[in-house]
């Protein structure tokens, strides 16, 4: 404090000063009175502060990687899907030729990573995104032939037959957008487990801004997260309760949306149109 304070500055000064003794009294007596030692207490305390500080929520750190047979089996499921498309919308035929060829990739990736996947190459890292291309483009060819033979009138001749080649290609639909939001938020799973990805979410998950309280603290999303993401955005058409945040999460969002809406309302309206009656 300068000489040329004024004099009411310093009185309160002082004043300030008195107070936090008083305090400083006051915390002394009632720790004695419960038999705490004051040093003690803030030692503890200052260390109980100090670890709440610097642990950090599982998504934010590095992790032992997820399990692998969540994001196995149910690309497992998608490629047998495709299985059951009539060959007027198979974009190669045989219609075999590309299921087998995805599930020799499907095989190739589980035995570099069989149980977690915490291990992955640039050679790993191609090979899952050729098979997620392969899925995306087969389907979307799928449903791009459903929606032209429907408008044209040349398919959808039997009720039953459209509705379930429909409920196939939504299914293989939420799987596909499943796994490009699980192969591309904060750089994939393996960038996620070692947290050396983008240290910003794509997706915003529920237990991202909850309290930790009601938070498991070994929780980070992993594939069925997504899977869920994809579902809940495909059914209600919008974001739920995992909102998008990078500009490709929101694009690719709503061309899952604009893909569902398309494929449901085409294939059911077409459907009530040739139920037969009474």
């Amino acid at each position: 404090m300068g000489n040329n304070a004024a004099p009411e500055v310093i009185d309160e000064v002082r004043s300030l000063h008195s107070r936090i003794d008083d305090l400083h009294r006051l915390v002394e007596r009632r720790l004695d009175a419960e038999g705490v030692q004051a040093g003690e207490w803030l030692h503890e305390a200052a260390g109980a502060v100090h670890q709440r500080a610097i642990v950090l929520p599982a998504w934010r750190r590095k992790t032992q990687g997820e399990l692998r047979w969540p994001v196995a089996i149910t690309t497992a499921v998608a490629i047998a899907l495709q299985v059951a498309v009539p060959d007027k919308l198979v974009l190669v035929k045989p219609s075999w030729i590309l299921p087998v060829a995805q599930g020799v990739l499907l095989i190739i990736l589980v035995s570099a990573n069989p149980q977690r996947i915490d291990r992955q190459s640039g050679v790993m890292r191609s090979l899952s995104l050729v098979l997620g291309g392969l899925l995306t483009l087969a389907n979307g060819w799928s449903v791009a032939r459903l929606v032209i033979g429907i408008t044209r009138g040349s398919l959808g001749q039997a009720a039953g037959q459209l509705l379930i080649t429909g409920a196939v290609l939504w299914l293989t639909n939420v799987v596909v957008f499943g796994l490009w939001y699980w192969e591309f938020d904060r750089g994939g799973p393996v960038a996620r487990a070692y947290n050396t990805g983008n240290r910003y979410p794509d997706f915003q998950f529920p237990q991202m801004v909850s309290p930790p309280s009601m938070v498991p603290p070994d929780w980070e999303p992993a594939f069925l997260d997504y899977l869920y993401l994809a579902f809940t955005n495909a059914s209600a058409f919008s974001p739920t309760d995992t909102m998008p945040m990078s500009r490709w999460a929101k694009v690719a969002m709503t061309v899952q949306s604009i893909i569902s809406i398309v494929t449901v309302a085409l294939v059911v309206s077409r459907a009530v149109n040739i139920f037969p009656s009474g």
